[in-house]
């Protein structure tokens, strides 16, 4: 696209990416203060009125001082002009003050809303959004740069409001003057509109790269400075790596700014120019109105007090528009999830599941990963599972175990087939009601920089639990009280290195800390998925007697690698690249001589390699 119609489509497109950065903003004010929003623009309007008040009142008060030779008779007609003046000027530092005042509040609420609102769609979002890439991406700008965008893009729009205020007033007072100056005025600012604009059109057309770039430097900062990164850079002296790639994405960044920085100037000097012949022109409009008597004395000194005050509200305006126009990409980052969001939640509605399910039930299940429709992770899977059993799902890496233990507690839905609990599709249960009923423990729980005992309460927080009974029942058959017993503050101790005083753990005592909040919870189906893998042998025993105890009276379903472990489960569901293969008790399975059969041997083979090479 060329000529005319490209620089009218530009200007355009400049226009609706402003109104795009803006309307985020204002949406959170609705939400978050609109009586202060409102408060804003009425202080600004009143401003507004008082600049054009202070303009006519200036060009009255010179009119009666130069209107004879100055004696007190020409003061006493001047007064009211001066006295309005000072009353005005008061007035408007009062106006000012209180923006101040209002400003001060409106942006911290702004930020609180803005980050609340991040927060509850990032929870009541569906689990499968989060193995969507584009999905993730999108969560971790919005978290990472909406946010704080939105606070400072609220401060930029009532520095917007007050310039178009000033200008207006500005405008308004030159035509009560005569309204042939208001073409003065527009030639005068026109120039250094288009500066301005040009200049905004340049940051906008580049923004794209530069957020780009500045990701990519980001990422190799926050890769340096993470503590969860430290101890494997430095194992394998991989700083030198990190140094190269920062410095590569740095270079590229830095020439980008200055490739940019050299067409800003090459702009704001054009600007500058045809603002002098803006100002040279409105100089001589003026003596011309001078000679020819049309304009007092003193309306050209306040048409150029005038024009001074718009072209400096105007200067700011464009800045501020400017500085919109670079928020624009994160602020549009940011609404475009919390509508994703909002599109991605699962309808909290539905049939209330069973108290303790009688029968889990699964038809045909398939289903894959998001992007991933041609390489599904399950495929055609039929089982059922009745109250008090305990079953395990085995197989290899990647075969498909925690991905349909998920499906069963819920947290995806089957692309393909049916689960139903007693009889009802999960699909139709209320996703909190099913939930109420499950307690996950997972290979890599959460470690949360919280107490040791929210920790372990976090598994049910609402619970009571008088005299703590519950809480150290499941220490005890967790064997995390053994860990408790080594903190500096016991069930109080932090358990975070990030805060002072806090402490952290192995991998091992926070998988017992994990095993005691599933236990906790108290549900009727327990899901284990590799909850002992990073526990030594003693700690395994020890969990798995616990497990062998709750089963009385739970539905288990172990999820394990370990065959061992799985011996005395009712069944035995052993998976393949997505596909239930055998099924059956640990003797049936080691009988038919398959695939289980085969894996069992190999790892009984290999931990008395173990024990002999330790003995």
């Amino acid at each position: 696209m060329d000529g005319p119609t490209a620089g009218s489509a530009g200007r355009w497109l400049a226009v609706e990416r402003l109104c795009m950065a803006v309307r985020p903003v204002v949406d959170v004010l609705a939400r978050a203060a609109p009586r202060l929003a409102v408060a804003v623009v009425v202080l600004q309007l009143a401003s507004g009125l008082i600049t054009t008040g202070v303009l006519l009142a200036s060009a009255a008060a010179i009119n009666a001082l130069l209107a004879h030779a100055l004696n007190a008779e020409r003061l006493r007609a001047a007064l009211p002009a001066m006295i309005f003046l000072a009353v005005a000027f008061t007035i408007k530092l009062a106006l000012d003050a209180l923006t101040t005042r209002v400003r001060a509040e409106l942006s911290p609420r702004v930020h609180r809303i803005a980050q609340a609102q991040l927060l509850e769609a990032s929870l009541k979002v569906e689990l499968a959004a989060f193995d969507d890439p584009s999905f993730y991406d999108q969560l971790h700008r919005a978290r990472d740069r909406g946010v704080m965008h939105m606070e400072t893009a609220t401060d930029s729009l009532v520095d917007a409001l007050a310039a178009l205020v000033g200008v207006a007033g500005a405008a308004l007072a030159l035509f009560w003057l005569d309204p042939v100056l208001l073409p003065v005025l527009a030639v005068a600012l026109l120039p250094q509109a288009w500066g301005a604009f040009a200049v905004a059109r340049l940051h906008m057309a580049s923004m794209p790269e530069t957020v780009s770039l500045n990701r990519q430097v980001d990422m190799m900062i926050e890769l340096a400075t993470d503590r969860d990164n430290a101890p494997e850079i430095r194992s394998y002296q991989a700083q030198d790596y990190v140094s190269a790639e920062y410095a590569r994405s740095a270079d590229a960044m830095q020439a980008h700014l200055v490739q940019l920085g050299v067409a800003e100037a090459r702009v704001r000097t054009l600007g500058s120019v045809l603002s002098a012949l803006g100002v040279a022109f409105t100089f001589g409009v003026l003596g011309w109105l001078l000679w020819t008597d049309r304009l007092p004395l003193a309306a050209a000194g306040a048409t150029l007090f005038a024009v001074r005050t718009a072209g400096q509200a105007l200067e700011r305006l464009m800045q501020v528009g400017s500085s919109l126009f670079e928020k624009g990409l994160y602020l549009a980052d940011y609404r475009a999830f919390i509508e994703q969001a909002a599109q991605r939640q699962r309808p909290l509605a539905g049939a209330q599941a069973a108290a303790i399910p009688a029968l889990i039930e699964l038809d045909r299940v398939g289903f894959h990963y998001a992007g991933r429709r041609d390489d599904p992770a399950l495929r055609d899977i039929s089982l059922s599972i009745r109250a008090g059993e305990t079953i395990a799902f085995v197989g290899e890496n990647g075969s498909g175990k925690t991905t349909l233990a998920k499906l069963i507690a819920g947290l995806y839905q089957p692309a393909e087939g049916h689960i139903r609990w007693d009889g009802t599709d999960i699909r139709d249960i209320d996703p909190r009601s099913l939930a109420d009923r499950i307690a996950m423990v997972l290979q890599r729980p959460v470690r949360w920089p919280r107490s040791a005992s929210h920790n372990v309460r976090v598994g049910r927080h609402a619970r009571v639990d008088p005299g703590d009974t519950a809480l150290k029942q499941a220490a005890s058959d967790s064997r995390a009280q053994e860990v408790i017993d080594r903190l500096p503050q016991g069930w109080d101790t932090l358990l975070s290195r990030t805060f002072r005083g806090g402490v952290d753990l192995s991998g091992g005592q926070w998988q017992r800390l994990a095993v005691a909040r599933g236990l906790f919870r108290d549900a009727p189906l327990v899901i284990w998925d590799e909850p002992t893998a990073p526990l030594d042998a003693r700690a395994e025993h020890a969990v798995f007697e616990s497990l062998r105890q709750l089963a009385r009276n739970r539905t288990v379903i172990l999820i394990t690698h370990r065959l061992a472990s799985v011996r005395n489960a009712d069944r035995i569901f052993f998976l393949e690249r997505g596909r239930l293969v055998e099924q059956g008790r640990h003797e049936d399975l080691l009988a038919a001589d398959g695939r289980y059969a085969e894996l069992y041997k190999l790892q009984t083979r290999l931990h008395a390699l173990e024990a002999a090479s330790t003995a």
